[in-house]
């Protein structure tokens, strides 16, 4: 494939991309409030809409800064395509995100390039698909595998599996970037050590630690001190 033929097949992807995730994205919203309506009209009942806006209006004051830094620092790294099965899926910065990179790496293409956007759009799709599967295959052993789940010896592991998970994944990244990832690494740590209430509020402090590290790495830059 030549130049000329890359690049209109890129355009169309992208325009293709767009218009299926606007129409997809709309669609997934009606249908996620449509659910909880039908049922309400159904048993006959429904919220007190009063009630409903102001909670709302509470929770959009504290919510909606956190929804526009996630989409300003998510989307450049995800892409068109993965970006809008990323925001309508969720689980971005635990599950999507690492597949988009791990992703991205495994094929070696570059971020805003083309080739990453329809490998994160493939990594983001099979993870959502796979997450569906487990979901579906958990619920349906749910029952039998109760005793076991519920077991007071397995207690103490349960309380320890998101750490792990986490510092599993966190842990290549920083040996990775170890640069980058020093200040807001200390910094986070000592606050959460020093303030652990700040742990309710960790979604924000996700951002704040994004917007050092941005910080740090065009500081490296500018400085000649990043590879």
């Amino acid at each position: 494939m030549n130049e000329a033929a890359k690049k209109e097949f890129c355009e169309k992807y992208e325009d293709s991309a767009h218009c299926i995730g606007r129409v997809g994205l709309t669609v997934g919203i009606l249908l996620l409030l449509a659910a909880p309506l039908a049922m309400g009209w159904v048993l006959g009942t429904g919220p007190n809409w009063k009630a409903f806006c102001k909670g709302f209006a509470q929770v959009a004051v504290i919510y909606w800064t956190s929804g526009v830094m996630e989409f300003l620092v998510y989307a450049p790294m995800l892409g068109s395509g993965a970006s809008y099965l990323t925001f309508i899926t969720g689980n971005i910065i635990n599950l999507k995100l690492p597949c988009a990179v791990n992703a991205r790496e495994i094929c070696g293409t570059e971020v805003g390039t083309p080739e990453n956007n329809i490998i994160s759009t493939l990594s983001v799709a099979v993870s959502s698909l796979v997450t569906i599967l487990v979901l579906a295959v958990g619920v349906l052993c749910l029952v039998p595998l109760r005793p076991v789940l519920e077991s007071p010896i397995l207690a103490p592991a349960f309380n320890t599996v998101i750490p792990a998970l986490f510092g599993a994944l966190a842990f290549k990244y920083f040996y990775k970037n170890l640069k980058i990832a020093v200040i807001p690494l200390i910094l986070m740590s000592t606050l959460f050590v020093l303030i652990p209430s700040l742990i309710a509020n960790v979604s924000l402090l996700i951002l704040l630690s994004g917007a050092m590290a941005i910080g740090s790495a065009y500081w490296l830059f500018k400085k000649g001190k990043l590879d």
